[in-house]
C-alpha cells in the first residue's frame, strides 16, 4: 500500500506519545475509518471511544474512497492524535464505508464446507464462482435491511469484505497485500427464489436494495494481517448459524486479487466480498428465512461487529 510507510511511521510516534493512555491508542491504533450522516450531511472520519472524528472538514478529501486514492492515510492519523470525538456514536447513522464504489465483486462458494452443501459430487472448483452487486443493495450497519415484499425467502450471508488501496492489473499473488487498503464485514443478504428466474445468473436475487449490509467501518490492513487465520461468525437472534476460519477458504484472499486483476483494473475503493461459510438459512431442514424484526450479526474479532434488524420493505404510498 502506498500508505503504510508513513503510516507505520506516524503510529509508531504516536505510539510512544499515548502511552500514558492506553485506552485512546488502541481505539485510534486500529484506525477504524467509517463513513456516516449526521444532521442529514454526509460525513467519514475516525472511530474511537466514544464517538467519532470527523475527516472530511479537516482534509481536501470529500469521502473514504477520496482518501484512499490521494494515499493521504498518515494525514488522517495526525488528526487522529487528539482523542476527542466530534461527535457521539448516538449522534450518526453509519453508512457503507465506500460509499459508492466502482465495482462491487462478490465470490459464491469459498468455503470448503459450503461447496459439500450442494452435495452434487463435483469437484473443488478450480475457479472461483463471481457475480455483481449494485452499492444501493446495501444498507450501513445499525440500520434496517429489508425483506423484500414479492418473497419471504429472505437469507443471510456473513463474510468479510476486501477494500482496494491501489490501482492495478495483473496482480501477482505475492504482491497482491499491497493493493488491500483495509477490511470490513457484510451481510450479502439473498433473496433465495429470485436467484434462478435467469438461465445461468443469480443478480436479481443478490441485487434488491437495502437487502444486505457493509460495515461498520473499515479496519486498515497495517492493523490485519490477510495471512493469519480469521474466525468469522453470524449470529440471527444471538444464535450462532455460521462460524468458520479463513483457514478453510478455497481462494484466498491474495489469490483474488490476483485472479480479479487478471481480466479487470481493480480501482482505490472497490469493494470485494470474499464469500460465506456453510450454515445459511437456505441449508435448514425446513428453511429458516429472516422474518421482521431479526438481528443479524457478522462478526470477526479482529474487525467488529456488524449489526442489523430486519424490516419489511417500505412500500410507495404506505
Amino acid at each position: 500500500m502506498r500508505t503504510s510507510a508513513a503510516f507505520r511511521r506516524n503510529t509508531g510516534e504516536f505510539r510512544s506519545h499515548m502511552s500514558g493512555a492506553a485506552g485512546i491508542f488502541e481505539e485510534v491504533r486500529n484506525m477504524r475509518l467509517a463513513s456516516y450522516s449526521a444532521e442529514g450531511i454526509d460525513h467519514y472520519g475516525i472511530v474511537i471511544e466514544g464517538g467519532v472524528i470527523d475527516l472530511d472538514s479537516r482534509l481536501d478529501e470529500p469521502d473514504l474512497q477520496s482518501l484512499i486514492e490521494s494515499g493521504s492515510l498518515d494525514r488522517a492519523v495526525h488528526f487522529a492524535q487528539s482523542g476527542r470525538p466530534d461527535r457521539s456514536m448516538n449522534e450518526i447513522t453509519f453508512m457503507p464505508p465506500i460509499r459508492q464504489p466502482n465495482k462491487i465483486w462478490c465470490i459464491g462458494v469459498n468455503y470448503a464446507q459450503r461447496n459439500e452443501e450442494y452435495k452434487d459430487g463435483s469437484d473443488t472448483p478450480q475457479y472461483p464462482s463471481l457475480f455483481c452487486r449494485a452499492s444501493t443493495s446495501f444498507a450501513g450497519h445499525n440500520c434496517a435491511i429489508e425483506r423484500p415484499r414479492v418473497s419471504e425467502q429472505f437469507d443471510y450471508e456473513g463474510e468479510i469484505a476486501l477494500i482496494v488501496g491501489r490501482k492495478g492489473r495483473h496482480i501477482s499473488r505475492d504482491r497482491a497485500h499491497e493493493y488491500i487498503f483495509g477490511l470490513t464485514l457484510c451481510n450479502e443478504g439473498s433473496v433465495r427464489d429470485w436467484l434462478r428466474h435467469g438461465k445461468f445468473n443469480v443478480t436479481q436475487g443478490k441485487n434488491f436494495d437495502r437487502s444486505g449490509s457493509i460495515g461498520p467501518w473499515v479496519v486498515t490492513s497495517d492493523e490485519i494481517s490477510i495471512f493469519e487465520p480469521l474466525e468469522l461468525t453470524t449470529r440471527v437472534n444471538g444464535e450462532v448459524r455460521q462460524r468458520e476460519s479463513t483457514e478453510r477458504m478455497i481462494f484466498p484472499f491474495d489469490f483474488l486479487i490476483a485472479y480479479l486483476s487478471t481480466f479487470a483494473t481493480l480501482l482505490p475503493g472497490d469493494v470485494i466480498v470474499t464469500g460465506t461459510p456453510s450454515g445459511a438459512g437456505v441449508r435448514f431442514d425446513p428453511p429458516r428465512w429472516l422474518r421482521p424484526g431479526d438481528r443479524v450479526e457478522v462478526e470477526v474479532p479482529q474487525i467488529g461487529v456488524l449489526r442489523n434488524i430486519v424490516e419489511d420493505e417500505k412500500v410507495a404510498g404506505s
